[in-house]
């Protein structure tokens, strides 16, 4: 609810023709209903200021001349980057125990008020494991667009540094973030800084940052969701794994939602009598963004030859591409 202060601060601006005022004020409403876990309320308060902005002729949240809620300054903005995603869960293909895994995240941070009411704590620490190219990335915007939450992503770049003990410092930078600025903070590629200790190539600062994180993410009481993923779980400390609340396992996909995925996204421009089956069987072993590449390719060839319909040998053609690229990148890196 607001306070006081705030109401009349919205009154005052009101009154006082200071539009640059009232919509700040309005702003840190919306913020501090996103903090409590009012998510779908604070994205309507920041949907509301927008097209009143618009109106007015003023730049809306995510322009260059707008500052949004919760953007990184100073040392978090090397460390940070913020985004504010619209995605849904319905926007995915998954099968039905991960689906219901991310549904039940999502119930649960919505209803986080009454469950903290009663002594409880709502699934917030998510680790994330599976193929690249499987939806660990689109899962943390999903999170964040179904919560109406900034995603806050981490820059391991900005983060993980040659100087002991500078990393771990960071590192509590952005654990102090979580609890100042509600949001999803995502770690992906994860075992850079959750592998094992002990690991023959491993030195004394790579323990030191897992151990700050480990008990970083053991004392944080903050109502954020972190989000980590990783391609690798196998390298990851098993000290970790208790951390998290839940998680959440992915595969490459299986012939029925392959032919699902090439359907929903080439459905309305192939041929007909395309058999999304048949095709499917061709696509085995390719992850979903591979799959999607392979349609996005399709349609601009279609594009380009100005053809109105997309036929089943030129989508073939395009998954038979992808499936040489995969595989011969699957043999470098081996």
């Amino acid at each position: 609810m607001a306070s006081a202060n705030q109401l009349k601060a919205l009154l005052k601006s009101h009154s006082e023709g200071d539009d640059e005022r009232f919509y700040s004020v309005a702003m840190q409403l919306a913020a501090h209903e996103a903090k409590i876990g009012h998510g779908k309320l604070a994205e309507e308060l920041r949907d509301l200021v927008d097209q009143a902005k618009a109106r007015h002729g003023l730049p809306p949240k995510n322009s260059s001349k707008a500052v949004p809620i919760g953007r990184p300054r100073g040392e978090l903005a090397a460390l940070l980057s913020v985004s504010y995603p619209k995605n849904r869960l319905g926007e995915m293909v998954l099968d039905e125990s991960l689906a219901s895994q991310i549904k039940r995240i999502v119930r649960e941070q919505r209803r986080a008020s009454h469950i903290l009411a009663h002594g409880l704590s709502p699934r917030r620490k998510i680790l994330l494991m599976g193929p690249p190219g499987t939806g660990k990335t689109m899962t943390a915007s999903v999170l964040a667009g179904e919560l109406g939450l900034p995603l806050f992503q981490v820059r391991l770049d900005g983060l993980i540094t040659k100087y002991m003990g500078e990393t771990a410092a960071k590192l509590r930078q952005i654990f102090d973030g979580t609890d100042r600025t509600r949001g999803v903070y995502f770690f992906d590629e994860f075992d850079a800084i959750g592998s094992q200790r002990g690991l023959a190539n491993d030195v004394g600062e790579v323990r030191r940052i897992l151990n700050s994180f480990l008990q970083m993410i053991e004392q944080d009481e903050s109502h954020s969701l972190i989000v980590a993923a990783t391609n690798h779980p196998e390298i990851l400390d098993h000290a970790l794994f208790r951390r998290f609340d839940d998680l959440l396992r992915y595969e490459l996909p299986d012939e029925e939602h392959i032919a699902f995925l090439l359907k929903c996204r080439l459905g309305l421009k192939a041929a007909k009598g395309v058999s999304w089956k048949r095709l499917a069987s061709k696509a085995m072993g390719l992850s979903y963004a591979e799959i999607v590449r392979a349609c996005d390719e399709a349609m601009k060839e279609a594009l380009m030859e100005k053809q109105e319909r997309i036929d089943e040998a030129d989508i073939r053609l395009a998954l038979e591409e992808r499936v040489r690229i995969a595989t011969q990148f699957r043999k470098t890196a081996e």
